[in-house]
């Protein structure tokens, strides 16, 4: 099968590392202007095009991979790709988005010859960069077939886990079991301040127990180091992600008392002004209203 032509919207954080993959592996790459020039030209100057709009990328492609924030930035995107796609197109979203959304835009593309497929990610910017994420995919059978050789050039594990939208309901899972940790271990971090334990004296139990994990770890060193890129991923998107599984739970009658209880935690961070803060920094909110502290805060730029 000749080699897909690539086109790529949300060339950020993640997406850059992505998209330069795509180059280095000998695809043909299309991308979508972005507010941030730098990323754009980078690849420009490594061999990409650039479009003009989204019907002016999916006129110019086989496959389209999205990398953006979540479901609001989503649906208008898709929305402009069917307006200048052939029959023919995929459409894989690597955002963390809805489920619900993508099953919807899958059975509305799908008469129209348009594959919907969801593929969010596991792994950090550095691990795009180096090609080596994971990717949880929704897709029908053919066009899992379709799109695996794309998503091999940034992933070294791709799994197909069901459907369109079975991707999506995975990746919220993941999270919800990370940042359900991650509020947890600020808990028990500002619960350990309270009667004189410091994070370090916590960290030598739970380092190298069964409590530990690579997220732990990660988590551990803003803690102990106050090291703010221990671990980039913003409280603001942590409570985003949070609603869409609360909304999930909802959409499908589930009870979900826990999932509800993390949500309000992060939604309490964002509220206090705090939304650009890295997960780990939740400690420090934590602390706060618990009228301890963990270390000296960061100051916010």
């Amino acid at each position: 099968m000749e080699r897909a032509r690539i086109g790529f919207i949300g060339v950020g954080l993640m997406g850059h590392g992505m998209a330069r993959n795509f180059l280095e592996k000998g695809f043909a790459l299309t991308v979508l202007g972005h507010r941030n020039r730098a990323p754009v030209e980078d690849l420009v100057a490594r061999g990409a095009s650039e479009a003009s709009s989204p019907e002016d990328l999916a006129a110019r492609s086989d496959i389209v991979f999205l990398c953006v924030t979540g479901a609001a930035q989503v649906e208008p995107l898709v929305r402009g790709l069917v307006d200048g796609a052939a029959s023919g197109l995929h459409i894989v979203d690597c955002s963390t988005s809805e489920p619900t959304l993508t099953m919807a835009l899958h059975a509305e593309l799908k008469p129209l010859g348009i594959q919907m497929c969801d593929a969010p990610l596991g792994g950090t910017p550095a691990n795009a960069a180096e090609g080596t994420l994971s990717a949880m995919v929704g897709a029908e059978p053919d066009a899992f077939a379709r799109i695996a050789p794309a998503i091999a050039a940034f992933a070294a594990r791709t799994v197909h886990v069901g459907a369109p939208g079975a991707g999506h309901t995975m990746k919220l899972l993941n999270n919800f079991l990370s940042l359900g940790y991650g509020a947890i271990y600020a808990e028990a971090l500002a619960l350990a301040a309270k009667v004189g334990v410091t994070p370090q004296t916590f960290d030598s139990v739970i380092r190298g127990s069964r409590m530990d994990c690579g997220f732990y770890q990660t988590y551990m060193k803003y803690v102990l180091e106050r090291d703010v890129n221990a671990h980039r991923f913003t409280l603001s998107n942590a409570h985003k992600d949070m609603r869409y599984v609360n909304n999930l739970a909802s959409a499908t009658g589930a009870a979900n008392f826990v999932g509800a209880s993390v949500k309000n935690i992060y939604a309490a961070a964002e509220g206090l002004g705090h939304g650009a803060w890295n997960v780990p920094q939740i400690s420090d909110v934590v602390a706060t209203l618990n009228g301890v502290s963990l270390g000296p805060v960061p100051q916010e730029e």
